[in-house]
């Protein structure tokens, strides 16, 4: 069988590309923003 595309655990997802990490940098708070502006359901993992 073959893997899903994204391996590893959650732990790692929320660190890499959770809602408190975006808000950190400027770049992260910019994803959101633009997000938010699209109308995302979900805005981060």
């Amino acid at each position: 069988m073959t893997k899903r595309t994204l391996g590893g655990t959650s732990r790692k997802r929320k660190r890499v590309s959770g809602f408190r990490v975006r808000m950190r940098s400027h770049t992260g708070r910019r994803v959101i923003r633009g997000r938010r502006k699209r109308g995302r359901a979900r805005l981060t993992v």
